[in-house]
């Protein structure tokens, strides 16, 4: 589905089913508030194509919201959404806190390590639950992944397109930064 939606939208929330019988729906939102999901103005369907106005009512358990939908009155209308992603334009949003990025505005970014050497372009930011990754797309076809710390990634200018890699964090084919590592120790040899 994700390969649908229009670039610069952000994916808020999924609809994961229907609560009750006047079409209440839950909303699973990747807000950092889950009951701000409806702060944002209408939200949109991968496509593009539906508008979805959002009413929360309750926190129902962890990241999950019950909320009404504009249109939407019984439980069979509720339950046809299930699995309904939802997205807003990026725009819509507010500009992140120096140090914060919107994962949207990552994809896209050419990398390159602190010496200079090309590797790629990020085609994806993911988390598995022990941190950000970036998901770097290299010349060659593959995929390489670099934990999105500090210390792996020093530098993220965003206006430049670029981000700048340690070598000794890159997870990908070691002879992409071999030319990379050797310049680094023959620099500090000297």
């Amino acid at each position: 589905m994700a390969d649908t939606v229009p670039p610069k939208t952000l994916l808020l929330g999924v609809i994961i089913g229907a609560q009750g019988i006047r079409g209440e729906v839950k909303v699973k939102a990747f807000t950092g508030d889950p009951e701000a999901i409806g702060d944002y103005g209408p939200l949109r369907d991968a496509q593009g194509q539906r508008s979805f106005k959002l009413k929360v009512h309750r926190l129902a358990k962890g990241d999950v919201v019950v909320a009404s939908i504009r249109g939407v009155g019984d439980r069979n209308a509720a339950e046809a959404l299930k699995g309904t992603e939802l997205y807003v334009a990026r725009d819509a949003l507010p500009q992140p806190e120096d140090g914060e990025f919107y994962y949207t505005d990552l994809v896209g970014l050419k990398v390159a390590t602190t010496a200079g050497q090309d590797l790629g372009e990020i085609s994806a930011v993911h988390n598995y639950g022990a941190g950000d990754m970036l998901e770097v797309k290299t010349a060659s076809g593959r995929s390489a992944m670099v934990p999105f710390t500090d210390d792996a990634v020093p530098e993220v200018d965003i206006a430049g397109g670029r981000v700048v890699v340690e070598p000794a964090f890159w997870l990908g084919e070691p002879g992409e930064v071999d030319a990379a590592v050797g310049e680094d120790r023959r620099a500090d040899e000297a």
